[in-house]
């Protein structure tokens, strides 16, 4: 689904193709940045704009909430943020900011954007999970409400690793 959502600082809109560079480079090329997501860093452009090409398509799903976001002030694309998928009905987000505009509350304020736009379509509880290790999202979340519930392990198989995962639930 294609819409925008808008904050004090920042505007969460759908991916365009012309993203790509500034996808690449922002993030996913950035090691630091991809170590604790499920997905590997980009190897080149060319896998960038690959990935962004099957988000474009499933814009057309009604389900599929998926964000960039761009830093007003500056008309940056600085990170993403999206619904990775429903377990058992409970939309779940993920997001990924870029290393140069951490910590300063950006990613925060994006979820809790999210997060009430969800809230705003009926659904009562959004799960959020963060591997352990990752003190950054693990404090996002918190930010946002998040209530935790339980460790869980789970085996990244594009990493080849199993790792821990704190569950949260934020709930309306």
């Amino acid at each position: 689904m294609k819409i925008t959502l808008e904050t004090n600082r920042l505007l969460l809109r759908p991916f365009e193709y012309s993203d790509a560079y500034k996808m690449f480079n922002n993030w996913a090329s950035d090691d630091e940045v991809t170590k604790y997501l499920t997905w590997n860093t980009h190897k080149d452009i060319d896998e960038t704009k690959c990935i962004l090409g099957l988000w474009i398509d499933q814009y057309e799903k009604p389900e599929r909430l998926n964000f960039a976001i761009v830093l007003k002030e500056e008309n940056e694309l600085i990170g993403g943020i999206d619904v990775v998928g429903y377990l058992d009905g409970i939309p779940v987000i993920g997001y990924v900011l870029s290393r140069k505009y951490w910590n300063n509350g950006y990613m925060t304020e994006a979820c809790k954007a999210l997060v009430n736009y969800l809230f705003s379509l009926g659904y009562e509880t959004i799960r959020i999970d963060a591997m352990v290790e990752n003190i950054g999202s693990n404090n996002v979340i918190k930010k946002c409400g998040g209530e935790f519930i339980e460790v869980y392990e789970d085996f990244i198989e594009c990493k080849n690793q199993t790792v821990k995962i704190n569950k949260y639930y934020i709930k309306r």
